[in-house]
């Protein structure tokens, strides 16, 4: 079994059901809203569905895609009825989502350490995340090492020391205000020394400049490929859903910076924003891997579309 498994249990199915509630009470409410007392899809139906998409965060680009679909059959079936138009919807986003390969299939790595630096803006949960997965290789028999690359925030170093000793994961660790370079080189060189499983590297979240960012990821990449010539084996990005499209802008920055092959979209169980995990998923074509949908450690769940999409739109 890889270290990505996908199997949805019922009561992570009723955990993501709840961390989508606000969404889905936001998006469905306004669906109906557009449609009550009409019968047929038209072009006013259309216009207010582009309005729910975009004010749900979808995002622009995606939005349109959407209706262009929509149009697309309006004009091929000739009538649609307004009672159709949420399993219609249902389906072009799944498509959508289908298309843009943002599943994580279960997965084995021959590689050993697996390395995994996760990168991200201050507050968005990067640390959170980064313990919650280490929490769930260590549950699945993996070893793990943890390298506290965030030097530019004490806070940022002691949370991850408390996931460490929490989960019963070591940490590496050079204090605050040290060369995070210095701090993953010896995350990775104590992981082949080892035999870990995965070694997870924290980072900055905040340089001044996307510059700076970019050297400091750049010189990262280097040192560790000193000791693993194909390390970072993969770089994830941890986007805080709840600020929906600012999360977006956030995603552009990164993956200018550096070379993003994995997304995280935290936070969505206080928001009415998860729309935005949609237009993520369609603007950057990089997969979605998690989501998060609450505070505890199975509350990060590798992000299935097909179960996104049907609990996105599960009426009570």
């Amino acid at each position: 079994m890889g270290f990505f498994k996908k199997i949805f249990n019922k009561k992570e199915k009723e955990s993501l059901d709840k961390g989508l509630e606000k969404t889905r009470g936001n998006f469905l409410g306004k669906l109906s809203k557009a449609v009550v007392g009409k019968s047929k899809v038209d072009e006013e139906i259309l216009d207010d569905l582009e309005e729910v998409l975009i004010a749900s965060d979808v995002g622009v680009s995606t939005t349109i895609k959407i209706i262009e679909r929509i149009e697309e059959r309006v004009a091929r079936d000739k009538y649609l009825n307004t009672s159709e138009l949420n399993s219609i919807l249902k389906e072009e986003i799944a498509l959508l989502l289908e298309e843009n390969e943002t599943t994580t299939e279960a997965q084995d790595f021959e590689k050993k350490p697996y390395v995994l630096l996760v990168v991200g803006v201050n507050g968005v949960g990067k640390t959170t995340t980064i313990g919650k997965l280490a929490a769930q290789f260590k549950a699945q028999g993996k070893s793990v090492l943890l390298g506290a690359a965030d030097t530019f925030r004490a806070a940022a170093v002691d949370q991850l020391k408390l996931w460490g000793e929490r989960v019963g994961v070591p940490v590496i660790s050079h204090g605050m205000n040290t060369d995070p370079a210095s701090v993953a080189y010896d995350a990775v060189k104590q992981g082949v020394e080892q035999g870990a499983d995965i070694v997870i590297v924290d980072t900055a979240g905040r340089l001044h400049t996307k510059v700076n960012l970019m050297n400091e990821l750049s010189k990262i990449r280097r040192v560790m490929q000193k000791i693993l010539p194909e390390s970072p084996h993969e770089v994830m990005l941890v986007l805080d859903g709840s600020t929906g499209q600012n999360a977006s802008i956030q995603a552009k920055e990164f993956t200018k910076a550096t070379e993003v092959n994995s997304l995280a979209i935290t936070k969505l169980d206080g928001t009415a924003k998860g729309g935005v995990v949609i237009g993520i998923s369609d603007e950057f074509k990089i997969p979605v891997k998690y989501i998060g949908v609450g505070e505890k450690v199975e509350d990060l769940q590798i992000f299935d579309r097909k179960i996104f999409v049907e609990s996105l739109f599960q009426e009570k």
